[in-house]
């Protein structure tokens, strides 16, 4: 078990690990993949895929899968949609937004819950606090892009994963800036 006394540096660098990957998804989906539908697919499996990776390092890192319920959950939700996602690629993008829609807004309120309680524990939670509001929202609206329009680029999914990586990465600095303050 991972002592409360190191875990704020140990999220910093998860946050800050986090940021980089889903910047460099970004990266790839506005500057390759809008061009190369095998690799957004691609990128459509490997983004839910990498959250359930990095859901259970945390969660192991941080008192392990029982003592992390919320994190446990995620690490399922996470891989089940990159199934999904998998299955889905060959009705379309629609039914790919579909998955998405439905995995931010399980992922959003798994994240939430463990934003609050790491909040209790560490604080400098609020931008993760946000994020999983934020993406409990935006698997609302691609739902609802899903029922009403056909999707035809994966320029949605990168814009969600943008703002993912905005807040981990606000969440590595304001652990940085907490950390040097009370230093």
């Amino acid at each position: 078990m991972t002592s409360l006394a190191l875990q704020p540096q140990w999220l910093k660098r998860y946050y800050a690990l986090r940021a980089a990957f889903s910047l460099a998804w970004v990266a790839a989906a506005f500057g390759l993949a809008l061009s190369n539908p095998t690799l957004a697919s691609v990128l459509l499996v490997l983004y839910p895929a990498w959250d359930a990776v990095a859901n259970f390092i945390d969660a192991r890192r941080s008192g392990g899968l029982a003592r992390n319920k919320a994190q446990a959950i995620n690490v399922a939700v996470s891989t089940a949609a990159a199934l999904a996602v998998l299955v889905a690629l060959a009705a379309g993008l629609s039914a790919v937004l579909g998955v998405y829609g439905a995995w931010a807004i399980a992922a959003g309120l798994l994240q939430l819950r463990t934003a609050l309680l790491r909040r209790r524990q560490v604080g400098a939670q609020w931008a993760m606090i946000l994020s999983g509001a934020q993406s409990a929202l935006a698997g609302t609206f691609f739902l609802l892009q899903s029922i009403k329009s056909g999707a035809t680029s994966i320029a949605p999914i990168a814009g969600y994963a943008a703002m993912g990586a905005i807040y981990f990465l606000l969440s590595a600095l304001w652990l940085t800036l907490r950390r040097r303050r009370t230093a």
